[in-house]
């Protein structure tokens, strides 16, 4: 194991699988116990599992980030049990169904929201009087999609929930400062995971697409995707000391792609 943090703690939601896992992983490696939310009871039953092999200190707690009451009551499973939370990884998203804003259901851009832009902020929420007590650090999972990228047709729910974390971060930024808790958030492009095939898309959505000509190379650095432990790598980071002036900024880590297709 590197850089041994003793006793700190981590809570990660869409801690299952893609980013989340990666993240778990990366940090458990470094010292941390974490502490692991999702709805996908079974990939957190087979995450636990292969963490417990390594080793590392982690706990799961099934959990729709998207009620209060169960992020709250989560928060307090993990304190009465570790006694503190350190850092916070609100990395739970979903794309929802990619629709025109004619098309959009009313309950399509609410469930984007309410886990996307809700989630974190329950999550941050119910953590920071935890976190105060000795200061550390808050990271959310945004996107390039809502900050750089504006060209994905039917995006408007997840693109507009994407931009209103990066705000919310800033604004938290200023606020937590003074108790020693930096709040920072990651952007990633396009990284390997299977969040893309949860993309449901509705049948108009040819009628609104702007045509868009990628350029040879579109993702300039290595001409490849992101991969998930290169943003646990970050997420690590951003947890420790290594970024202790860092707060209130977004990081990119899309290779450059969204510089040229933005």
């Amino acid at each position: 194991m590197e850089d041994v943090l003793v006793e700190k703690t981590a809570i990660i939601s869409g801690g299952a699988s893609g980013i989340g896992k990666a993240a778990a992983m990366k940090l458990a490696d470094a010292g941390f116990r974490v502490c692991l939310l999702d709805v996908n009871d079974t990939k957190l039953s087979e995450v636990k599992k292969e963490m417990q092999e390594k080793a590392f200190q982690v706990m799961t707690i099934p959990c729709d980030i998207a009620d209060y009451d169960r992020v709250e009551m989560a928060v307090q499973k993990m304190t009465d049990q570790w006694g503190r939370i350190d850092v916070v990884f609100a990395n739970a998203g979903i794309v929802g169904q990619a629709a025109s804003i004619e098309s959009m259901s009313i309950d399509n851009w609410k469930n984007v929201h309410d886990i996307n832009l809700n989630g974190t902020f329950f999550l941050v929420k119910a953590a920071i009087p935890h976190v105060k007590k000795q200061g550390g650090s808050i990271i959310i999972t945004s996107s390039v999609s809502g900050n750089r990228v504006f060209s994905q047709a039917g995006f408007t729910a997840y693109s507009t929930s994407k931009a209103a974390q990066a705000a919310f971060a800033k604004m938290a930024a200023l606020e937590l400062a003074k108790y020693h808790i930096r709040v920072n958030v990651i952007c990633p492009g396009g990284i390997e995971t299977d969040f893309s095939k949860s993309i449901k898309q509705s049948k108009d959505l040819d009628e609104i697409k702007v045509p868009v000509e990628f350029p040879e190379g579109s993702k300039p650095l290595d001409e490849r995707s992101g991969k998930p432990e290169e943003v646990a790598n970050l997420v690590k980071f951003l947890a420790t000391d290594d970024s202790s002036h860092i707060t209130g900024t977004e990081i990119y880590i899309d290779g450059a792609e969204s510089l040229l297709i933005g």
